[in-house]
């Protein structure tokens, strides 16, 4: 026991030149912030990031250290550098923009949206659910007005700002459908029109690496600065056709979260225990009550509406209830075989991304057991 006390003693002396040297490498990311506001420079660089860690690899390697420990370590400092990095503001990249109005800037997106549109330079203003008998002075000499509201109250909202726009505004608009709320901006107003949907929740702490689709509305070149104000946060900006996005998102959104309420609805239906199944859960499957559970701290309504958005998503929902019921008849008829066979067609249809997807699960599974704590 002396011998074990004296080895962990020389790991808690190692431990903390490690700390000393974590300071050291965090403030020599401060000074990469510094220069990256003063030169406009994107947060996020995926070559810098790719060739940087197949070198530390590679060293790490020669000398028997793992190389997925290296990688693993310097991730998560290159996300507390993003994070940090947002501290120091960004480039304006377009000085000639006087004033910028958040319709629901209140709410967790456009408060988010808000913030860093004021970290970049502009002027920013919200427009509240209760501000619209000052809507006329709020929206005066605005160059660009962004829509953030429910969804179910989008189309609304958009009308009633027809009477405040002016032909040199852009409107845009954050929602999570795409084709009515564009429709609806280009009925309304004859000046630069664009869509956006924030490919992720609120409670993001940096902007670096996530997706923000693109849906082209009118004038390109009025709104092209904004696209690269977001590229700069570390944003990538994905184009795509309004139809299209919403079509993706029955299968991404709509068809994901309704079979998370339905697992979560059967789940609080059953003789069980949370606690007991977490106690006795594997990995995998903590990671998916975690999911399941996820949904369930959000905000009910956001989901509703997203489920209800259009026919084709309840019609794609129905073909999942009759996927359940074919694939139960596997095991009501005792057909293993005809199991397999199914297993083994869904697999071709995954084809290589099934490896891809086995990966980065690992890593995640790896980094939920990291965090998990026995009472």
């Amino acid at each position: 026991m002396d011998v074990l006390k004296e080895i962990r003693t020389e790991i808690d002396s190692v431990d903390g030149e490690l700390i000393k040297l974590f300071a050291k490498r965090l403030a020599l990311v401060k000074k990469v912030g510094e220069v990256k506001h003063q030169h406009g420079l994107p947060i996020y660089v995926p070559e810098r990031e790719a060739d940087m860690l197949a070198a530390r690899r590679q060293e790490a390697e020669k000398i028997g250290v793992p190389a997925d420990l290296i990688e693993d370590v310097l991730r998560r400092f290159m996300r507390e550098s993003y994070t940090s990095e947002n501290h120091f503001g960004f480039k304006t990249v377009n000085p000639d923009i006087k004033k910028i109005v958040v319709v629901g800037g209140n709410g967790k997106l456009g408060g988010l949206f808000v913030r860093f549109l004021g970290l970049s330079g502009y002027t920013v203003e919200i427009l509240g659910r209760q501000d619209w008998q000052r809507a006329e002075h709020i929206l005066a000499n605005t160059d660009v007005v962004i829509v953030c509201v429910p969804i179910a109250n989008t189309l609304d909202t958009i009308k009633r700002l027809q009477p405040y726009l002016t032909p040199n505004m852009l409107l845009t608009d954050l929602t999570s459908v795409k084709r009515q709320p564009l429709q609806k901006m280009l009925e309304v107003h004859h000046g630069a029109v664009v869509g956006l949907h924030p490919m992720f929740g609120p409670d993001v702490a940096s902007m670096a690496k996530q997706v923000i689709v693109r849906c082209d509305g009118r004038y390109p070149e009025r709104y092209q600065w904004l696209l690269e104000q977001m590229a700069i946060w570390g944003a990538k900006i994905y184009q795509v056709e309004a139809a299209e996005h919403d079509h993706s998102m029955t299968y991404i959104q709509a068809l994901r979260h309704f079979s998370t309420f339905a697992n979560g609805l059967h789940l609080s239906k059953q003789p069980v225990k949370l606690a007991n199944l977490l106690a006795l859960s594997s990995p995998i499957y903590r990671l998916e009550l975690a999911m399941i559970g996820r949904l369930f701290a959000q905000d009910g309504g956001l989901y509703a509406d997203i489920i209800l958005d259009k026919p084709e998503n309840l019609a794609v929902i129905e073909s999942l209830k009759d996927s359940y019921v074919e694939s139960l008849k596997f095991f009501e008829t005792g057909d293993k075989q005809g199991f397999i066979d199914t297993f083994n067609q869904v697999s071709q249809w995954f084809g290589e991304y099934s490896d891809l997807f086995m990966k980065e699960s690992r890593q995640l599974l790896q980094q939920a057991n990291d965090h998990r704590q026995h009472d």
